[in-house]
């Protein structure tokens, strides 16, 4: 994994920016780039009624089944391919294209609610913070009780540094009893706690996130570098040896370990991943501030 999980400049299935635990930092872009295919994955399983949704208005099945193919008018059906087309378009990051295929999706069946929460998605990343968030309450008036949709608005909340709202919408979304987004929106809520300079409350949701989806390399670097700065050395060890023994591990991830492992005294291990470092990223920041022996900076 190249993108990096550290916040040092700045989601929908993973996607959204990673944060430095430190309360005023920015959002990392790689971390953006996960917490925003979470958000997308999410978007394009509604769009296509598989988000385990009762029928909508108009839909034929009984109250409480799944969305199926015989369920789907021919009005959203219309709409569905349209949405599938702007999922893909602003994967590509052909955002005004998404935003157009949206538009016509929309104009083809005005109550779908999925619609209008890529909509939000799309007009965040095109800097419309303010649209972004009425198309998300659009969204939720026509579907109150979709997670994903209260996830995006949290979100977009805590980088306005809106840190209430942002812990309301985000319970809002925990609280759904069917809800299968829950590690994704509690990775978020730690990571907007961390930034509120809430800590403690941080490493509750980290760590609830990670027993969830320990694969997710967001949530281990964010969880052991929240440990670290708060002295739990040992426990931060734990979490970022995991990180670094496994694919995703990437130049952020070792230099975070060779931090941790320096201050527990082991220089066995921090030799070993000061040579992976050097090996593996050369060229990067992290190696070169191990070369100046920068390990507090």
């Amino acid at each position: 994994m190249k993108a990096g999980w550290n916040a040092g400049a700045v989601g929908t299935d993973r996607s959204g920016p990673v944060a430095r635990v430190a309360a005023s930092a920015p959002l990392h872009a790689g971390a953006q780039r996960l917490l925003l295919t979470l958000l997308l994955a999410a978007t394009l399983l509604a769009a296509m009624g598989l988000a385990g949704c009762a029928a909508p208005a108009g839909d034929t099945g009984l109250r409480g089944d799944p969305v199926t193919d015989s369920d789907e008018t021919p009005q959203r059906k219309r709409a569905r391919l349209r949405m599938e087309l702007a999922v893909n378009y602003f994967a590509e990051g052909r955002t005004e294209i998404a935003l157009d295929e949206i538009k016509q999706a929309l104009a083809i069946d005005p109550q779908y609610a999925a619609a209008f929460n890529l909509r939000g998605l799309v007009l965040l990343r095109m800097n419309e913070p303010r649209l972004a968030e009425e198309s998300f309450r659009r969204a939720l008036a026509l579907a109150p009780r979709d997670g994903d949709t209260w996830h995006n608005l949290g979100w977009m909340q805590c980088q306005q540094a809106r840190y209430p709202d942002a812990q309301q919408s985000f319970q809002r979304a925990l609280a759904l009893p069917n809800y299968n987004g829950q590690a994704k929106t509690l990775m978020a809520q730690g990571l907007c706690q961390a930034r509120a300079g809430k800590p403690e409350d941080a490493e509750r949701s980290l760590a609830r996130s990670y027993e969830l989806d320990a694969a997710n390399p967001v949530t281990g670097y964010n969880l052991a570098r929240l440990l670290m700065q708060r002295g739990e050395l040992v426990r931060a060890q734990f979490y970022i040896r995991r990180l670094n023994n496994s694919e995703q591990a990437n130049a952020e991830s070792l230099w975070l370990g060779i931090r941790v492992e320096r201050r527990l005294g082991d220089s066995a291990a921090m030799g070993q991943l000061a040579d992976q470092l050097r090996r593996r990223f050369p060229q990067s920041r992290e190696w070169a501030a191990y070369e100046r022996g920068a390990f507090d900076e």
